[in-house]
């Protein structure tokens, strides 16, 4: 049954104009444009009710909309994704994409605007893996656009971003991993590293470990849970840990541990009196290690560059930050001790100390700073370690100790195993048993060659 229509009036000039009208997909009468005589607003609204007729939804109203609109209204408060994942979201689009695309209208962006976003972006010096995923982020804000006919076209779609290099895996041999070992400050600490190499496990669910997850007879340990840490914004109820029934892969996974772990383990469970549901791992801020950096000595620290007024101040100086505006390292921390005097006068509106937000988990940033790098510092090692790192060494080693490739990636939580064929040879002396039956061949051979003149 046709509903459509052409609506005349008169506008201020004294002309006849006609709205095409039709029926829309939910049953609401629609504009489908105004025109200067009949004959073509009849041709719009039956284009209309035949695209209606098809599933399509003409409303060009909702492609009007800026991006800024359907991104804050429409895609971020019903896109289902994880907490964590919708933090990485907002950071990516209010950081690289609303400044580019948030007064445009869904319908005017095209891909020569996305490939001049990217062109500019590399050009500001962003990372390839950065602007990739931002463009991620591009894309799948305009694939529910497209899906929800806001849009009947995909800007990303063909659209190339700079290509990001797989770089070769540095893995901590044994013998840094004991030099690390030794400069941590404490037993607790110490065991936190050691649980990690010894299971591979990630920092979200090594730092959720409690004491029913490990059964110390069979030395099987679950891994069940994982903890994420979010801006309080993003957390269900505002706070900053959240934990999830379940670890990344959405599957649990159960394994065996070594001897010796497992007593030191259920050693420090019997200690702390932990019980089943106390955190095997809690945060103690007094484990941290507090270096005092030596005296500043303007003297033989140098001097400025020269600046507007042709004047140059010796680093390490209030004048040379202030005066020359220099923002060196010695600079900056010669005005933060200024600072800090004054406010420990009573000047300047001290301000009460900042305290962490914890529940007893131990946040990530807070041990990287002030347990992880002060102990590579001490242990000088010929290598950037991050404390991930200690999973793929987790891998590398089991692996290099001809542990089964299948048993690995089950281990590990890997999702397909070509994950964990990046682990294979990734040692540095890896190569040396290759070499050895290369070897073993070669000489195989009982007569010596001749050499030729």
């Amino acid at each position: 049954m046709t509903l459509g229509y052409a609506f005349k009036r008169i506008d201020r000039h004294g002309k006849p104009r006609y709205t095409a009208c039709y029926e829309d997909l939910k049953g609401k009468i629609t504009s489908a444009g105004t025109f200067s005589s009949k004959k073509e607003a009849d041709r719009a609204w039956q284009r209309a009710e035949a695209e209606v007729g098809k599933g399509r939804d003409l409303n060009l109203k909702r492609g009007r909309q800026t991006f800024k609109k359907y991104v804050e209204e429409t895609w971020l408060p019903n896109h289902e994704v994880e907490p964590t994942t919708m933090q990485s979201y907002h950071y990516s689009i209010y950081k690289h994409v609303m400044p580019e695309f948030g007064a445009m209208r869904m319908m005017d962006i095209l891909p020569e605007h996305v490939r001049a976003w990217i062109r500019q972006m590399k050009k500001n010096g962003v990372s390839a893996a950065t602007i990739r995923y931002n463009k991620v982020v591009l894309s799948a804000i305009f694939t529910t656009a497209l899906n929800d006919q806001v849009t009947y076209i995909h800007p990303c779609k063909g659209v190339r971003t700079p290509t990001v290099p797989e770089k070769p895996l540095e893995i901590i041999s044994p013998e840094q991993f004991d030099d690390l070992y030794h400069a941590l400050p404490d037993a607790d600490s110490k065991l936190l590293v050691e649980t990690a190499i010894e299971t591979g496990l990630r920092w979200g669910e090594l730092t959720e470990l409690r004491g029913r997850d490990l059964k110390t007879r069979s030395r099987l340990l679950t891994v069940s849970r994982v903890v994420v840490e979010l801006n309080p914004k993003f957390h269900p109820e505002g706070k900053r840990f959240l934990v999830k029934d379940y670890p990344k892969d959405k599957e649990w996974r159960r394994f065996r541990l070594s001897d010796q772990i497992v007593a030191k383990l259920e050693d420090h469970i019997i200690e702390e009196n932990l019980g089943t549901d106390g955190l095997l791992f809690v945060y103690q801020p007094e484990a941290a290690v507090e270096e005092r950096p030596a005296p500043l000595d303007p003297e033989a620290l140098g001097w400025t560059e020269e600046n507007a007024k042709g004047r140059r101040y010796r680093h390490g100086t209030l004048s040379a930050y202030n005066a020359a505006k220099c923002r060196c390292e010695h600079c900056r921390r010669a005005f933060a001790e200024y600072r800090a005097r004054r406010r420990a006068d009573g000047k300047d509106s001290p301000r009460e100390p900042r305290r962490r937000e914890t529940d007893g988990h131990v946040p990530a940033n807070w041990f990287r700073n002030r347990i992880w790098k002060p102990a590579l510092k001490k242990a000088d090692l010929d290598a950037k370690v991050r404390i991930h790192d200690l999973r793929h060494a987790h891998a590398s080693w089991l692996l290099a100790g001809g542990a089964d490739l299948q048993v690995v990636k089950e281990r590990l939580g890997h999702g397909s195993i070509s994950t964990t064929e990046r682990y294979l040879h990734t040692l540095d002396d890896a190569d040396d048993t290759a070499l050895a039956a290369f070897d073993k061949i070669r000489s195989r051979r009982t007569e010596p060659i001749p050499c030729t003149q």
